[in-house]
């Protein structure tokens, strides 16, 4: 990621967004909107908060193509002890989706993201503790629901 930090210590991850979120006022009129609400919710960077992206498991991905435009559907499950619920992202106008590691093996929780502005639209990069995807679209939007906590 350009701004946000995520740096492996002998304990486990550092993360932090400070850089980003001093710099997102700036880059939001840049970003289309869904990106930008996605990007500018107070919660999102919230470590404790129950909205916040950190600790979130990629469960499903969907591809396909509507009216003629490509589109990609990100599923992340709660976490139980954290979230009350489940996030998926859409992605309209998909440009281009990247992934590190190249095999789709577990990525593990994510760590944090980052939503920058893009010539096509934006460009969301998601950090996991095992790789890394980066989406690029004309735009997207995040839809939380309710999990299925069973001890909540």
């Amino acid at each position: 990621m350009k701004h946000v930090r995520v740096e492996a210590t002998g304990t486990g991850n550092y993360l932090d967004p400070r850089a980003y979120l001093r710099l997102l006022p700036a880059l939001s009129p840049e970003l289309p909107p869904g990106a930008r609400a996605f990007a500018a919710d107070p919660d999102h960077y919230d470590f404790p908060g129950k909205r916040c992206v950190k600790d979130l498991v990629l469960d499903t991905l969907l591809r396909g193509t509507t009216d003629g435009e490509d589109w990609l559907q990100l599923g992340f499950r709660h976490n139980c002890w954290k979230h009350d619920e489940d996030l998926s992202i859409r992605y309209a106008g998909l440009r281009t989706l990247t992934h590190d590691p190249a095999a789709w093996t577990g990525f593990g929780a994510v760590t944090l993201d980052e939503i920058l502005p893009h010539d096509h639209g934006c460009s969301h990069e998601i950090g996991f503790l095992a790789g890394s995807l980066t989406v690029v679209s004309r735009d997207l939007t995040a839809a939380w629901t309710e999990a299925d906590c069973p001890d909540k």
